[in-house]
C-alpha cells in the first residue's frame, strides 16, 4: 500500500510540474502576442496628411503625436476619455465622431479643419460661454483658461446667443479650494483624474441634465495638500476650481496663453 501511495504521489508531482511548464509557456506566448498587438503601427490621414500611430490610440492623442491639434476641453492624456465637451468633433468617412473616444484605425480618412467642423466648434464654444458666468477680466484663471484660449483661437468676438444661466452656489466649504459652479463646463476632468491617496474620487457629478453639478467629498478634501489642490486647479480647464489664499499671483505676460495660442505647442513640436 505504501509503495502504490508513493508512486501515485510522484505521478501527481510530475503532472503538476508539467502543467505549470505548459501554463508558463502559454502565458509567455500570450504576453508576446499582446506586445506585438500593442506595438502594431497603423496609418491614417488627417486633412490629407498621412499619420502613423500605435493601434489602440485615440485620435486626439494620435493627432498630437503627429503635430496636429484637435481642440478639446474634456480630454486629458492618460485618463479615460468621456467625450463630454464635444469640441473635438471630427468627420470620419462623412460621419461626425468625437476624436477623444474614437480609436484611430488603419486607412481611416479624417477631416479636422473643414469649414463645417470649424463652425460646429464655434457654436459649441459660444454656447459654453453663454451658459455660465465666464466674465474673463475678473476671473483668476484668465490667461490660463482653456475655454478663453479657444475663444481667441476661433476668433470669437461676441456670442451670437443670449446669456441664459441660473445663479449657482459657490462651494467654499473646504480648506484648500473652492468650486465656482457658475463657471463649470461639466468636462468631468476633476472627477476622472483627482483621486485620494487610496484611489477614491474626491469630486463627483450630482444630478442630471441642466441640474447636474460638481460636488466634493468634504472628508477627503480636508486632507488635500497644497500640491493636490494645485493639481485640481490646473486640471480644471476654466476658472471653476480655484485655490484659496492664492488669488491673482500670475502677472499678465507670464500666463500660459499670453505668449502663444492654445494648441501651438503641439503644432510647433514637429516643425
Amino acid at each position: 500500500m505504501v509503495f502504490f501511495k508513493n508512486i501515485f504521489s510522484k505521478t501527481e508531482i510530475q503532472e503538476e510540474t508539467k502543467n505549470k511548464e505548459v501554463s508558463s509557456d502559454k502565458m509567455s506566448h500570450e504576453s508576446s502576442n499582446n506586445s506585438t498587438v500593442m506595438s502594431e503601427k497603423i496609418k491614417f490621414t488627417i486633412d490629407g496628411k498621412e499619420c502613423t500611430t500605435e493601434k489602440g490610440t485615440n485620435i486626439v492623442d494620435a493627432a498630437r503625436a503627429n503635430g496636429l491639434y484637435i481642440p478639446t476641453l474634456c480630454h486629458l492624456e492618460g485618463v479615460k476619455p468621456s467625450g463630454s465637451c464635444r469640441i473635438c468633433n471630427i468627420k470620419i468617412n462623412g460621419r461626425f465622431m468625437t476624436a477623444c473616444t474614437t480609436e484611430a484605425a488603419d486607412g481611416m480618412v479624417i477631416e479636422n479643419n473643414s469649414p463645417e467642423i470649424q463652425e460646429l466648434r464655434n457654436i459649441i464654444v459660444e454656447t459654453l460661454f453663454v451658459s455660465g458666468n465666464h466674465y474673463c477680466p475678473a476671473c483668476e484663471k484668465s490667461g490660463n483658461c482653456e475655454l478663453q484660449a479657444l475663444g481667441y483661437r476661433f476668433k470669437m468676438l461676441v456670442p451670437r446667443f443670449p446669456f441664459e444661466f441660473e445663479e449657482k452656489v459657490v462651494d467654499a466649504g473646504t480648506p484648500k479650494i473652492f468650486i465656482d459652479r457658475n463657471r463649470c463646463v461639466l468636462c468631468k476632468r476633476c472627477v476622472r483624474s483627482i483621486k485620494s491617496k487610496d484611489g477614491k474620487n474626491i469630486f463627483a457629478v450630482k444630478g442630471r441634465g441642466h441640474t447636474a453639478c460638481i460636488i466634493i467629498d468634504y472628508e477627503l478634501a480636508e486632507k488635500m495638500t497644497d500640491e493636490e489642490a494645485q493639481k485640481a486647479m490646473d486640471t480644471c480647464p476654466v476658472g471653476s476650481i480655484l485655490r484659496k489664499e492664492r488669488g491673482y499671483i500670475d502677472p499678465i505676460g507670464s500666463r500660459k496663453y499670453d505668449k502663444q495660442p492654445i494648441g501651438s505647442e503641439i503644432e510647433q513640436a514637429t516643425v
